[in-house]
């Protein structure tokens, strides 16, 4: 009744216009993935790979540092570096855990 002619096709199922619906969506991906406006799904796996690297080496990078300051600071020579190391590698495994749980995009 919006147009005035008597019917309402607010709530009709057209199937025509349900397939138009989706080729438009397709031929939109399709062109922003063409003009690099979206990265396509083969790059995820990338990334992905990217930043459980980034992490592991990260963690462990930065424990060493903090066990070796320690060590030094304190006069603890392997002590502070080997406990900063197991709880750097457990943070590390920590946050892979949380990036691979993740729900894909």
């Amino acid at each position: 009744m919006a147009d005035g002619s008597g019917q309402d096709f607010r709530g009709a199922e057209d199937p025509r216009l349900s397939s138009l619906d989706e080729r438009l969506k397709e031929a939109r991906h399709h062109e922003a993935l063409r003009s690099g406006h979206v990265k396509p799904a083969e790059d995820a796996g990338y990334s992905l790979g990217n930043r459980v690297l980034a992490a592991l080496i990260g963690s462990l990078v930065g424990s060493a540092l903090i066990g070796w300051c320690i060590d030094r600071w304190f006069g603890v020579s392997p002590w502070g570096l080997i406990v900063s190391l197991f709880l750097g590698i457990a943070v590390a495994f920590r946050q892979i855990l949380r990036i691979a749980g993740g729900r894909p995009g």
